[in-house]
């Protein structure tokens, strides 16, 4: 292990490498972990892939809706790939030494990536109560200057905030044990390995994510009161189940992903567990995005013709 020693009055010796422990305490499990995360990485990227390629060679799908889509396809295999490739090669090669910088960097896209994925929900849900409850004026509210503005702000908005919380998480002295018990550098287990007084970034940890996971979930919320509110007063039930359709995809990816955000990142810190973080960090990070193409493709009728006449060709 490479070690950087401080003086000697103070008799420390702070890490600039760490270990990520990942699943080593199932070494039995090795290869059959490895081969579950290889096909669930080639799920996400083809799945995705094919999303992508439906909302620009189909014409039926170049309004706001699918264009939002596209973007969260995109941003799925951005926030993936920062998790598993590093992932695949800990389980492969046994090597699980990770430099601070590459950690920060990890956690740095991995949360930026994050924060952006809640803005962006939220911009979708936007776009759906416009749709359903001011229809007439969708056009003109939601048009293509707009809908790129609103892209372009998820895409930048997390960069500052998590830029700053990465900084001051990694300007913390790492003394003792160097092992992260987690498979990424994510914020719970790699706090746990920092020395001395950790309230003010614990309090800043919570902060941060009240503002960008918190703010944005009311906003969806709201959005979606709203939308049932509307829905709930149309006169024929086909135009009930269709409103319905057309947002029970989006809910459901939420739910899974601000669910298992929210307990992360908000529960109090005596209360998290390795295994626990583990577990919860899988549904947000890998099974999510696995599972949204999914989602989005089976119960939408115009995703699944566009895909049909993709194949006939």
């Amino acid at each position: 292990m490479k070690l950087q020693q401080k003086s000697q009055e103070e008799n420390v010796t702070e890490w600039v490498e760490f270990v990520l422990l990942g699943f080593c305490d199932v070494p039995h499990l090795r290869w059959f972990l490895f081969g579950v995360f290889l096909l669930i990485y080639m799920v996400i990227l083809l799945g995705n892939g094919i999303i992508i390629l439906l909302t620009k060679v189909d014409s039926t799908l170049h309004i706001p809706m699918y264009f939002f889509l596209a973007n969260f396809s995109s941003l799925e295999i951005c926030y993936v790939s920062v998790i598993l490739p590093r992932m695949l090669m800990n389980l492969g090669t046994q090597q699980r030494a990770i430099s601070l910088f590459a950690c920060a960097s990890q956690m740095f896209c991995f949360l930026t990536f994050g924060a952006t994925e809640c803005f962006l929900l939220a911009a979708m849900a936007y776009d759906r109560y416009v749709a359903i409850c001011n229809p007439l004026h969708y056009p003109v509210i939601m048009n293509h200057k707009v809908c790129s503005q609103l892209v372009a702000a998820c895409w930048i908005s997390g960069v500052p905030v998590q830029m700053g919380q990465t900084l001051q998480i990694f300007s913390l002295p790492f003394c003792g044990s160097n092992q992260i018990n987690h498979f990424c550098c994510d914020i719970p287990p790699v706090l746990r390995l920092a020395c001395g007084e950790i309230f003010v970034n614990e309090m800043m940890v919570y902060l941060a994510a009240v503002v960008l996971v918190s703010v944005p979930f009311v906003l969806i919320l709201t959005s979606y009161i709203k939308i049932i509110s509307t829905v709930c007063k149309l006169p024929s039930a086909t135009s009930r189940a269709k409103a319905f359709s057309t947002c029970s995809s989006h809910l459901t990816v939420v739910m899974l992903f601000f669910g298992s955000a929210m307990v992360t990142y908000l529960r109090p810190n005596s209360t998290h567990s390795a295994g626990t973080d583990k577990v919860l960090a899988l549904f947000y990070t890998i099974l999510t995005p696995m599972f949204n193409p999914m989602i989005y493709t089976l119960r939408n009728k115009d995703v699944t013709t566009a895909l049909g006449r993709l194949l006939g060709k």
